[in-house]
């Protein structure tokens, strides 16, 4: 999830329509004050913030949220209609992580916000291996076992394993896991999502129903115990 704060409608609209076309799910307020009852409820994955906005400075809430424990590591991006290097220099050494000047184009915007995006992933810790109803993976050894059998997997079958095993339970669309899994640039269709399933279903074996289908919707890891 991203945050943008931005006080001009018009802007914050279309940027973020933008964003949604894209598949980034984004949300916009209009003030601080907004912004900052909606971290309390949720900690973004990354901030698109305006430097000039009605009730406080941008700066002054980029160095509250570096101070913060929470929203110390979240990537944030500032946009501004100001073009003065001092402007940029202060803010990347209040510890912004990257800068664009309005008026921008939405292709440049889209594309910076998924590099946040990967930035805030790599920031977060996740576990070196995970165990649900028999499947294990290591994701730093790239090892993969059921009932303690290895189990040999393609990158994208691990990947597409992975990805679904961190949340059990949750459905993802074919057009999500493509995103995900396979990357922003990849061009093939979501056919290619169905395959990888069925492959990875045959090599799961007496435990292929872990990965369910939702009719019309997409798949998900079964919400079950060890």
């Amino acid at each position: 999830m991203i945050y943008y704060v931005e006080d001009d409608d018009s802007i914050r609209k279309l940027a973020l329509y933008a964003l949604h076309q894209q598949g980034i799910d984004a949300e916009g307020f209009s003030c601080d004050s907004e912004f900052k009852a909606a971290v309390a409820r949720r900690v973004p994955d990354a901030v698109l913030l305006d430097i000039m906005l009605p009730d406080t400075d941008g700066l002054a809430i980029l160095r509250r949220l570096r101070s913060n424990q929470e929203t110390a590591t979240v990537p944030i991006m500032m946009l501004t209609a100001k073009d003065a290097e001092l402007d940029k220099v202060v803010a990347l050494d209040d510890g912004a992580d990257d800068y664009l000047t309005k008026p921008f184009s939405l292709m440049e915007l889209t594309s910076r916000c998924r590099a946040l995006l990967r930035r805030g992933g790599m920031n977060k810790k996740t576990p070196d291996s995970m165990k649900l109803a028999g499947i294990e993976l290591s994701p730093s050894h790239r090892r993969a076992t059921v009932d303690g059998k290895e189990l040999k997997l393609t990158l994208r079958e691990f990947d597409l394993l992975e990805y679904l095993m961190r949340k059990p339970g949750t459905v993802f669309s074919r057009e999500a896991l493509l995103r995900s899994v396979w990357g922003w640039d990849f061009d093939g269709g979501s056919r290619t999502v169905d395959v990888h399933v069925q492959t990875l279903r045959q090599k799961l074996g007496d435990h292929a129903h872990l990965i369910e289908t939702v009719r019309g919707v997409g798949y998900r890891f079964a919400e079950v115990g060890e």
